[in-house]
């Protein structure tokens, strides 16, 4: 389950309450770890998946992947819209994203100049090795663990022919020193290539943890700060970061059927409450639009702050919506445009003719929306309300709303890489050893993808890539179910009572005053059972 958030309002990076499940999200372009551990944390409704490519030699990690496939899906032109990213800031995680782009491409620039000068210059050497590293590579990718030792012994086989190949070759002069240099050189290359992987893996690591750990650590992207007019390529990155930010505070959000609130989540309970309005004292009722009753339950929700017990009850963020609905299946949406509608944001006045005018039937609707931002930025709460007048009933709808924290996967800190083995005499026990940040099957994936981080389209191919889920956001695509942990879901239920009579105050008062009888009504309230349920799974 998701939740709504701010539409006028974005958390920055770092703020109080709300930075970590931005550096849970970031801390994923830093990552070494499997591509295929990003599925461990896809959820009911959202399912990443992963594309595999040509030759598992060219195949990325969670870091590469995540980082190129969210830059391209944020920033890329001619995007579809993204999906707000509710509690979080989605601009620092892509920065983040550049970063370590950023760190890769330094990396892969200086394993490319290695592989020119000890590999492209003695080529059939090279491919020879490759051709072994593949091999092996499948080979212990198999299931059988006895094909992987097979893999091993060939490349070690490979390795004493190749030595006494060199000690008696049946060839004099330039051609018997090429073949000894061709057998050597990828094999020194591999040494120098092993250096630069393992300085960038400890960075690409202390950033992981540094994000993880609350560190300031910062993105370094200067490729997005022009340093003269005629840049036009950073002007554009300024241009789409901003874009991504203007579109964050966008108070438009889409309803998909089942899946709720997209970037929100499902709705897990809602109430109601409905009056037939009948004059005060044989008086006629003071004529209002249901704007006129939004706007002193705003008010009234504005107030929540400010109550009588120091309880700790947090600041809420009350905020206008337009609902525009889209099938459960949609894998896209389009934002509104239109003079109505300045920086993803409709004007005031649009929102007022919406709330009066668009009650029944199609079109867009309303909504009054007040959020919680919990934990850290772990738990989104909105509870959402609707005016409907039909006739002479009044109908007033509150309908709650949770986005759970992010995938524990994104919480996980780097770990020391350890093998665990049986000891030499006492066999019976076992003991672990450390094995080498980076070992030589990733020191030779990352030199033979080094080439070609020039051209993704190609390494997409050849190695494969991370497929986002549809419609994107980044923090609901990867969002647990917040009733999984017993506090999460014990705030999102105690939080609906005072949310539901302060509307229940600013209606009542309000009606009153414009001479509806309200004697029912004042004994009336929204206290329903509050245990969270599938609201929008209609069992019909």
């Amino acid at each position: 389950m998701d939740s709504f958030g701010p539409g006028a309002q974005v958390p920055l990076q770092g703020s109080s309450g709300q930075s970590v499940a931005t550096n849970a999200l970031a801390s994923a372009a830093y990552r070494d770890s499997p591509l295929e551990d990003i599925l461990k944390a896809n959820n009911d409704w959202y399912q990443s998946t992963v594309k595999k490519g040509k030759f598992s030699l060219f195949e990325p990690n969670l870091g590469e992947a995540f980082s190129r496939a969210v830059v391209v899906r944020m920033l890329g032109g001619g995007r579809s819209a993204v999906i707000q990213s509710f509690g979080t800031d989605p601009q620092p995680v892509v920065e983040h994203c550049l970063s370590a782009n950023r760190i890769r491409k330094q990396r892969d620039l200086r394993l490319t100049l290695i592989t020119l000068l000890c590999g492209v210059v003695f080529l059939p050497g090279l491919l020879l090795w490759l051709v072994l590293f593949q091999i092996r590579r499948t080979l212990a990718g198999a299931a059988n663990k006895r094909a992987g030792a097979a893999g091993t012994a060939l490349l070690a086989g490979f390795a004493i022919l190749a030595v006494l190949v060199m000690v008696k070759l049946p060839f004099d002069g330039f051609l018997s020193l090429y073949l000894r240099a061709m057998i050597i050189a990828p094999v020194v290359g591999w040494f120098l290539a092993k250096h630069v992987c393992e300085t960038t893996a400890r960075d690409l690591r202390a950033r992981w943890e540094a994000l993880l750990s609350g560190g300031g650590v910062a993105a370094k992207i200067p490729e997005a700060v022009p340093q003269s007019p005629g840049e036009t390529a950073a002007e554009e990155l300024r241009q789409s970061l901003e874009k991504l930010t203007a579109e964050q505070r966008s108070n438009v959000v889409f309803y998909a059927g089942p899946r709720g609130i997209l970037g929100m989540g499902t709705r897990w309970g809602g109430w109601h409450l409905a009056e037939e309005l009948k004059p005060r004292d044989g008086k006629e009722i003071h004529a209002f639009r249901t704007w006129d009753v939004v706007r002193p339950i705003h008010d009234q929700l504005k107030l929540l702050e400010r109550g009588s017990l120091k309880s700790g009850f947090p600041t809420p963020s009350v905020n206008h919506w337009i609902v525009v609905p889209v099938g459960d299946g949609a894998k896209e949406v389009s934002r509104p445009d239109g003079e109505d509608v300045v920086h993803f944001q409709v004007k005031p006045h649009e929102i007022q003719r919406v709330c009066n005018e668009n009650q029944f039937g199609k079109g867009n609707r309303h909504y009054l929306g007040v959020q919680f931002v919990l934990w850290d930025g772990q738990l989104v709460l909105t509870m959402l309300v609707t005016v409907t007048a039909l006739l002479h009933t009044l109908r007033i709808e509150v309908s709650g709303h949770a986005l759970g924290p992010v995938h524990s996967l994104f919480m996980s800190k780097p770990a020391a890489k350890t093998k665990t083995v049986s000891k030499t005499i006492r066999f019976w026990e076992t003991r672990d050893i450390k094995l080498p940040l980076v070992e030589t099957n990733e020191v030779v994936r990352l030199a033979v993808r080094a080439p070609l981080t020039w051209f993704p389209p190609v390494l997409d191919f050849l190695g494969g890539k991370l497929v986002l889920p549809e419609p994107f956001g980044l923090r609901h695509a990867w969002a647990e179910a917040p009733w999984k942990h017993r506090f999460m879901a014990d705030d999102v239920i105690r939080a609906s009572t005072p949310v539901m009579r302060a509307v229940h105050a600013a209606t009542v008062k309000m009606l009153d005053e414009h001479g509806v009888d309200t004697t029912s009504l004042a004994g009336s309230n929204f206290t329903a059972d509050p245990a969270p349920k599938k609201a929008d799974v209609y069992d019909a």
